[in-house]
């Protein structure tokens, strides 16, 4: 069921995104082109140079997103020992209330803000019967993908001269509409939901 809503909130971004204008100042280059002028500098003597520079840049991306997620889980169990997350529970507790979300799940849902994996380890914990708010939520949650993720994305990108805000107002649409297909799909096919 997630796999159906997420292939849905990205084509209805894709959508909603076919209509992003570009910077008049943007000079387009064609990956084919970009490719021919690769292949052209590449020679046999340094293919094995190539590899190695390649292999070097993989192992140095793993790392670094390794950092960040184990960055963000220190920081997570910071906050939750100063009981900091308790405090902003509080301050989400009106917007539960609001969308008849349990209590519960609103220090789970800013552990997820922050680190999806954490969040959602945290909501699937939770002890509901109505399971259906655990899934809506952990829907929203994949299609964010959370601030540790921004910021592996952004340390990527700001080597090049790409847009971070594309990016971030994409993920911010597809986890609403990611959310949004969940609940329907669950409201109207009695197959997907799991409400004790």
């Amino acid at each position: 069921m997630l796999l159906i809503t997420h292939i849905l909130g990205c084509i209805s971004v894709g959508i909603i995104f076919r209509f992003w204008k570009k910077s008049s100042n943007e000079e387009i280059i064609s990956p084919a082109s970009k490719s021919e002028n690769k292949l052209q500098n590449v020679t046999i003597s340094s293919l094995g140079e190539q590899l190695g520079e390649s292999i070097s840049s993989a192992i140095s991306t793993i790392l670094m997103i390794g950092g960040f997620i184990v960055l963000f889980s220190v920081i997570i169990s910071i906050l939750n020992t100063s009981h900091i997350t308790d405090i902003v529970t509080l301050t989400f507790e009106p917007i539960c209330n609001y969308f008849k979300i349990p209590k519960e799940i609103s220090g789970s849902l800013f552990t997820g803000i922050l680190e999806i994996t954490n969040g959602i380890s945290m909501i699937s914990k939770i002890p509901l019967k109505n399971i259906s708010v655990n899934i809506i939520i952990t829907a929203f949650l994949l299609g964010l993908g959370g601030i540790s993720i921004l910021f592996q994305v952004l340390s990527v990108v700001s080597k090049s001269d790409l847009s971070i805000k594309p990016y971030i107002i994409g993920k911010l649409l597809h986890a609403v509409f990611s959310a949004f297909y969940t609940f329907v799909l669950i409201q109207a096919f009695p197959i997907f939901n799991f409400n004790l």
